[in-house]
């Protein structure tokens, strides 16, 4: 009884003494809490609507929010230091405006006097994500085939589609576009690839620069380390265009000789 009361008072304390997330005047005990919030102003919103003068404070809010989690990348740094800029009459935030990314997703779309504009992620200010350098080297990789593989997916759309529908390749099932996914056949899955990339180009993934596209993410700073990945998924990748609900890891699918039904990218 005595431990059980010592644990219940420990987790009790624990409890008060958690830090709210401070944003501005706001305080949410949870980041699930600042989340919802600015994601309930976003939706609040159709594209292109500017920000009530109460919701722009918001966002003003959450750009003076710690940033600490940009200082690995070069175009976040661009943005902060823009934001910061308090000596130029350029980088004053004029409005805030709903903007459109990727996949039709809204954003927070800031204008500035002299006509630039920026779009931030609210979730990666208030989440502030500690990932590993492989991890973001992982992730910005795939952003740089994504349209690759979307072309092999429309491809096999306007070989084979009917009436909007074309066979799973694992299943044969009749599909629609939102049912499939482009798979990476083993044993060359898209981890493998990357990895194998980095020991071939003898990649240092701490000195690998990054920077953000109009659609807010990530890909690689120079040019040539981009080309250099795409080619050499290009070459590496056979892929197939799959039922999201498909086990892509069927040992059958180990073998490494190509088959006939492997698609590639032009």
């Amino acid at each position: 009884m005595y431990i059980c009361s010592l644990w219940n008072i420990y987790t009790k304390n624990s409890t008060i003494m958690r830090k709210l997330i401070k944003i501005g005047d706001k305080e949410f005990k949870f980041k699930k809490d600042a989340l919802n919030y600015y994601k309930n102003i976003l939706n609040s919103y159709d594209f292109g609507e500017i920000l009530s003068d109460e919701h722009y404070n918001d966002i003003i809010d959450l750009l003076n929010y710690d940033t600490s989690y940009t200082d690995n990348i070069p175009e976040l740094q661009e943005k902060q230091s823009k934001i910061e800029n308090t000596e130029s009459d350029n980088y004053i935030i004029k409005d805030i405006r709903i903007g459109k990314v990727q996949f039709n997703t809204k954003c927070f779309e800031l204008m500035y006097r002299n006509g630039e504009t920026d779009i931030i992620s609210y979730r990666l200010r208030i989440t502030q994500p500690k990932e590993n350098v492989l991890n973001i080297f992982r992730k910005t990789a795939r952003n740089i085939v994504y349209e690759d593989i979307l072309n092999v997916k429309q491809d096999y759309f306007d070989k084979f589609s009917k009436k909007g529908f074309v066979p799973c390749q694992e299943t044969g099932v009749q599909s629609k576009w939102t049912e499939l996914v482009v798979d990476h056949r083993q044993p060359n899955t898209f981890s493998v690839i990357v990895d194998r990339f980095v020991e071939l180009f003898k990649i240092d993934l701490e000195s690998v620069e990054y920077k953000i596209d109009e659609n807010n993410l990530y890909i690689f700073k120079y040019d040539e380390l981009t080309e250099n990945f795409r080619n050499y998924h290009k070459e590496k990748a056979l892929l197939r265009i799959v039922r999201k609900e498909c086990n892509s890891s069927r040992a059958h699918q180990g073998r490494i000789k190509k088959q006939k039904k492997d698609l590639k990218i032009k």
